[in-house]
């Protein structure tokens, strides 16, 4: 085939090999950036629903440890705030999102939290 040329099995592997590295690396416990941090300075703390069934905390280092009902730490990963938006990757793979209505209101995966502050 014209323009197609194969790899040896070593290239292959050591481009795999670096490609999970760096998907791992975005995955990790590295902190935010200093500018990523500043922003989400302001929505650092404990959010709850109304029934304080889901305990959701944002933790300064751009993790989060979200408890629900008597399990705690049920989801963990990391996230990202740009402007009132909130990104979330959990570290099974899970992907969410959520609006910060108004500095103590929080709208995520179709439930509103409310800020309680840090624990």
């Amino acid at each position: 085939m014209k323009g197609f040329r194969l790899l040896p099995l070593a290239v292959t592997a050591s481009v795999a090999v670096i490609t999970a590295q760096k998907v791992n690396a975005q995955m990790s416990d590295t902190p935010m950036t200093p500018a990523g941090m500043q922003q989400a300075s302001s929505y650092v703390g404990l959010w709850v629903t109304a029934d304080r069934h889901i305990r959701h905390e944002l933790l300064p280092n751009g993790r989060y440890d979200e408890a629900r009902g008597t399990r705690e730490s049920a989801y963990r990963g990391r996230y990202e705030i740009r402007g009132n938006h909130i990104d979330y990757w959990d570290d099974t793979g899970f992907t969410a999102d959520g609006t910060f209505v108004d500095p103590n209101t929080l709208h995520h995966g179709g439930m509103v939290f409310y800020r309680e502050g840090p624990r």
